[in-house]
């Protein structure tokens, strides 16, 4: 793994640590994004630019506050969607605060007033961050979360492993590059 000095990047240990401190706070979140897979892969496969959070709505308020404290500002302030902060060596943090049904079920509001689901299946995941167990999306949810956009490297690079380990059918747009 090749470290490229121009891009800021989120190393596992950065991670760990923020996750220590949301569960301290009895914050629950799950690790979402390139860092989820990853947590399911066991091992770091690739440079992270950022961390992605599914998180309670409810949540959100406390989390800002916590990161506030370490430096952290607002970047992009999409609320309910998502809010993504950074800090001033450009660490990135994208939250997809969730609302929860009756079954455990997350939902997530989107820009155009609709919802992506979390299945509380997809929410059961299990996996590792160094000598972590970190909670993260299933790798059925991962793949899904990958669908219906024009696919970027790193993108392509985290469904095949996903693919790989755990057998699961490529989307559509990734079944060329196999």
């Amino acid at each position: 793994m090749e470290e490229d000095a121009t891009d800021t990047f989120m190393p596992a240990e950065y991670v760990t640590t923020l996750i220590m401190l949301f569960e301290h706070s009895a914050i629950r979140v799950w690790v979402d994004g390139g860092w989820g897979v990853d947590a399911l892969l066991g091992a770091q496969t690739r440079i992270h630019q950022d961390l992605d959070l599914a998180v309670a709505l409810n949540d959100v308020k406390q989390i800002a506050s916590l990161l506030r404290r370490r430096g952290y500002a607002v970047y992009q302030d999409e609320l309910p969607t998502r809010l993504e902060v950074r800090d001033a060596l450009g660490h990135r943090i994208d939250l997809h605060p969730l609302t929860f049904d009756e079954h455990g079920n997350g939902l997530q509001r989107l820009q155009d007033g609709s919802f992506g689901t979390y299945t509380a299946e997809g929410l059961s995941a299990t996996g590792r961050i160094g000598d972590m167990a970190v909670r993260c999306l299933s790798p059925r949810l991962q793949m899904r979360f990958h669908e219906g956009y024009e696919p970027a490297d790193n993108d392509i690079k985290d469904v095949l492993a996903l693919h790989k380990r755990f057998g699961i059918t490529l989307p559509e747009p990734y079944q060329h590059w196999i």
